[in-house]
């Protein structure tokens, strides 16, 4: 590919960028071992470096900082306070069998409402402001 049709099929992949606010699409650029460039919407096969453009002005974007690691306490905790807020039944197993045999009662909801909460405020670090 000559490097015009390089910069042509780069500037094809920018015009067909959706407007802001829009969803993002990848896009991949990446060399095969003859030293040829490529572009494409999923990830080559190999190890690869990655950084994010921001198509406007063709200039890298500053990754976003890091999402503390949450611990697996953490995690389950948030998980089930999600589904205990939401509106669906909860089921509960109740001879070890890894099956739901009944749907918690709304005093059993609450309870482990009240837990899951105490487990998020122990576990979970602060959310940052």
């Amino acid at each position: 590919m000559t490097p015009l049709q390089t910069c042509l099929v780069a500037l094809a992949f920018v015009a067909a960028a959706p407007p802001a606010g829009a969803q993002q699409q990848r896009v991949y650029q990446w060399k095969d071992a003859q030293g040829v460039t490529h572009y494409t919407d999923t990830p080559p096969s190999q190890a690869h470096k990655s950084r994010d453009i921001d198509v406007r002005t063709g200039t890298s974007i500053e990754a976003a900082p890091a999402k503390a690691d949450e611990s697996e306490q953490c995690t389950n905790a948030r998980s089930n306070l999600q589904r205990l807020q939401g509106a669906d039944a909860v089921g509960m197993d109740t001879n070890g069998d890894g099956k739901a045999d009944r749907n918690m009662s709304a005093e059993e909801r609450k309870a482990q409402l009240d837990l899951n909460q105490a487990a998020v405020k122990a576990y979970c670090p602060p959310a940052s402001k």
